[in-house]
Formats: C-alpha cells, sequence, structure tokens
C-alpha cells in the first residue's frame, strides 16, 4: 500500500511539472525580461524629458511613476500566467487605493499641485514669488509643498495644493520691471522743477533704463494730498536691478530735493492758544 501511495504521488507530481512547469518557466522568463524591459523604458522616458528640460522633480516623479504602474501590471500579467486568479486581487487593490485616497485627500490635492506646477511652470527655482501673503524667492519644489526663503532669510513652506488653486505673483518672471514710488512735494514748490528734479536723477541713473521707446522714465503729478503734491516716478529697470534701484531712488531724490530747494513736507499741526479776559 506504501508503494501504491508514492507511486501516486510521484505520477500526481510528474503530471502536475509537466502541467505548470512550463507555464511557470515562461512566467519567470517574462518577468526577467520584462523587468528588464522597464527598466530601459524608464531609462529611455528620462533621457527624453531631460533632452526637453523637464524640472528635475517632475522627471524623477514621472520616471517612477511610470516604472511603478509597468511593474505592477507586468507581475498581475505574470500571475495570470501560471494560472493565479487575479480578478479579486484587481479589486482588493482598487478598494484599498479608495481608502487610502479618502483618508488622504489634502495629500492628494498637494500631490496633484505639485505635478501641476511641475509640468505646466508657472514658476521655478530661482523665481521671486508672491502668494498666500508671503513673498520670497523658490528654493525648491517638491511633489507636496514648496519652500521659499524670504528676505529675511526665512523658509516659508507652502502647500502645493494651496498655490495650484489660489493667485501666485511671479515678481521678476519678465526681464525688466517698472518701479513706481510716489515723492511728495509741498504746495509752495513748483511742480515744474520738482519735475525737472527728478528727471535729471533718473537721466543720471545708470541702472534706469532709458533707450527703450515705451519704457523710458516718466513722473506723473499723481494727487493732491492733505500736505502735499504727489509726484510719481516710473522708471523701468532689468529684473535684477529692482531693488538696488527702488531704495537707491528715495536716497538720491532727498539729496537732490535739498540742493533744489524743494521741501519734503511731513504731518504737522498748528496750536493756536486764546487768551480770555478774566480767565
Amino acid at each position: 500500500m506504501d508503494g501504491i501511495s508514492i507511486e501516486k504521488i510521484y505520477n500526481q507530481a510528474i503530471e502536475l511539472l509537466m502541467l505548470y512547469g512550463p507555464k511557470f518557466i515562461l512566467a519567470i522568463l517574462v518577468l526577467i525580461i520584462g523587468w528588464w524591459l522597464i527598466g530601459r523604458i524608464a531609462n529611455m522616458a528620462e533621457k527624453s524629458m531631460n533632452k526637453v528640460k523637464f524640472e528635475v522633480g517632475l522627471t524623477h516623479f514621472l520616471v517612477s511613476f511610470i516604472s511603478v504602474i509597468l511593474k505592477v501590471l507586468l507581475l498581475i500579467s505574470v500571475a495570470s500566467m501560471i494560472g493565479i486568479e487575479t480578478t479579486s486581487f484587481i479589486a482588493m487593490l482598487g478598494a484599498a487605493g479608495l481608502a487610502v485616497g479618502m483618508a488622504l485627500q489634502g495629500s492628494l490635492a498637494n500631490f496633484a499641485g505639485g505635478v501641476l506646477i511641475l509640468f505646466f511652470k508657472p514658476f521655478k527655482v530661482g523665481d521671486v514669488i508672491e502668494a498666500q501673503g508671503y513673498m520670497g524667492k523658490v528654493v525648491e519644489i517638491q511633489i507636496f509643498v514648496t519652500v521659499l526663503l524670504t528676505y529675511d532669510n526665512e523658509k516659508i513652506i507652502i502647500p502645493n495644493g494651496t498655490l495650484s488653486n489660489g493667485c501666485v505673483k511671479n515678481k521678476f518672471a519678465e526681464p525688466t520691471h517698472r518701479v513706481a514710488i510716489e515723492f511728495g512735494i509741498s504746495y509752495g514748490d513748483d511742480v515744474h522743477k520738482a519735475r525737472d528734479v527728478l528727471m535729471s536723477v533718473l537721466d543720471d541713473y545708470d541702472l534706469v533704463l532709458k533707450d527703450i521707446e515705451d519704457k523710458k522714465p516718466t513722473v506723473h503729478v499723481s494727487q493732491h494730498g492733505e500736505s502735499h503734491i504727489g509726484m510719481l516716478v516710473w522708471a523701468w529697470v532689468e529684473s535684477d536691478n529692482y531693488w538696488p534701484v527702488y531704495f537707491g531712488l528715495y536716497e538720491r531724490v532727498k539729496i537732490a530735493f535739498d540742493a533744489a530747494d524743494i521741501t519734503i513736507p511731513f504731518p504737522q499741526r498748528d496750536v493756536h492758544i486764546h487768551q480770555f479776559p478774566g480767565k
């Protein structure tokens, strides 16, 4: 009886080997070759993205995403080749994905925002942007957050979901920028003289652009205030020179106004004391 049992087991083993052996070997070959092909596809995709100068963060993310998706599809195909039922497995993956998505709605929104920012490039690393009440230089664009460095050297981390759905001001995206500053003069000063002084300051400032037809410096009377006449200065500069010109004009105009005896008014009050007889 023992001999018969061993013989049956042996025969069944041979049958199973003959039935599933070729499938198993073929599945292993498909897995090895497919894994190698996925690596080649990922490398080709990365080289193509580098040629068209995709953002580094977006390139790494897309290559990783493509590689993971292809590997998951490969494993499902291999499992089906050796007779494993994949329908329930795929259903479980879908249910798990839905549960994870429900739990991580905020993170997924930030993830989607990061993809949109990296793909459409409303700003890039090195740009100065103003968003969510903060202004600073973009030092890093990650998948979930964007990191800014303010002029005070403070690091600001803003979720990408908020950035992609809100207003973002890219301060110096264009090669030139307009500096707009209003200087006040006294009502007793000559407006034409003040304009000439301001134009002289602009003409003598080498960082102010003067050769571009629609970007020449101008001076305008901007308002009649309670205690001053507003003189608005528009000066076009290269974007890298915005802050030096912005602060430099205040100093140069003060010196020029003092030399020309033009008054920069400041708030003041006249106090009148009345004396009444018998008091």
